[in-house]
Formats: C-alpha cells, structure tokens, sequence
C-alpha cells in the first residue's frame, strides 16, 4: 500500500510544509509554543489554512512571538494592530495574544520554562495515536479537557479544549499522524 501525507495536508503547500515538518514534531521551544498558541488561538472559528497564509503577518505583527516583548503591548498597539490585514483583526484575539504573553511568562516564572509546564502533563512522553481514518481523531480529550481548564485558570484566553487538543498536536506533544502517513512519528 501506498503511503500518504493525512489527507487535510493536501489543500495548499503551506498546510503540506506544516504537516511534514512541524505538526506532531516535539517541540520544546518556547518562543515556539507561544507562536503556536497564539496562531491557535487565532485560528478559532476559521480554517487553519487561514492563518497558516497569515503567519508571517502575525510574526511581524507580534515581534516574532516574543512574549517578554507582547506582554508589554499597549492598548494604543493593539488598536493598531486591529487595521493591520496581515492577521485576523478581531479586537478579542488581538487583545488575547496580549493577555496569554502575560499569563505565558507568569508560567515560564513558575516552572522554569512553558516546556516544562506543558510537557509535564504527559510525564516528558509523547502520545502517540493510531488514526486509520481523520474520522478516528478526536476534537478533544481528557488531556486536552484538563489543560485547558488550568489554562484558563492561569489566566489564558482562547484556550478551549478543542484549541488546546490542537495546539497538543502541533507542538507535537499528541502524534495523530494517520497509520497510513510517511511522517507517522513512532
């Protein structure tokens, strides 16, 4: 049989470059987990796709995700940021990537670092799931139900359990390549 790349990979080279080389691939870089929060963040209610073609713009527009840097973001910044069309200008999210660089660093403040936060919720080790089908990926899980909720009790928004599960993914901390894909993770 034929290997193939998870089907939602197909629809554009910038979905195909992130499957094969970012999504499901550990990441404990914490400039990294905080793009990808926010990018997660963002991309509730729209396609992946969506912010995936916006993803340099909100590179520049968020000081390369540099929390120390978007944490100190003023309201007057923000304003501005909402007539860039280089990202998402929803006044919510804009104002949330704020407000998660602040409760970001409160994080790295506690445990060092936001890799060791989140990658204590699995022990250091990686879920790896067996997905015949994308029917067999699940939106959320109990993992996902848990982080979330202590998410948003450290003061983070857009951090839902279906945006955290995503999130999970991305960073590589849950592997839900298909069994079918070349870029399955074992």
């Amino acid at each position: 049989m034929k290997q193939k790349r998870c089907p939602w990979a197909e629809s554009s080279p910038a979905m195909r470059k992130h499957h094969d080389e970012e999504w499901g691939v550990p990441s404990h870089d914490d400039r990294h987990l905080f793009e990808m929060l926010v990018l997660e963040g963002a991309q509730a209610g729209l396609s992946w796709a969506t912010i995936l073609n916006r993803r340099d713009g909100y590179r520049r527009a968020f000081a390369a995700f540099d929390p120390v840097k978007v944490a100190k973001f003023d309201d007057r910044r923000l304003e501005r940021l909402l007539e860039d069309e280089g990202i998402i200008r929803n006044r919510l999210k804009v104002y949330g990537a704020r407000t998660n660089a602040q409760a970001f660093l409160r994080v790295q403040g506690e445990f060092g670092s936001f890799a060791a936060y989140l990658w204590n919720w699995v022990g250091g080790t990686r879920i790896v799931n067996h997905p015949r089908t994308l029917a067999g990926i699940r939106p959320t899980t109990e993992l996902s139900d848990r982080v979330s909720k202590d998410l948003k009790r450290r003061g983070f928004t857009f951090v839902g359990s279906t945006i955290v599960y995503a999130f999970l993914e991305t960073v590589g901390i849950v592997d839900d390549h298909l069994t079918s894909c070349p870029f399955k993770r074992e």
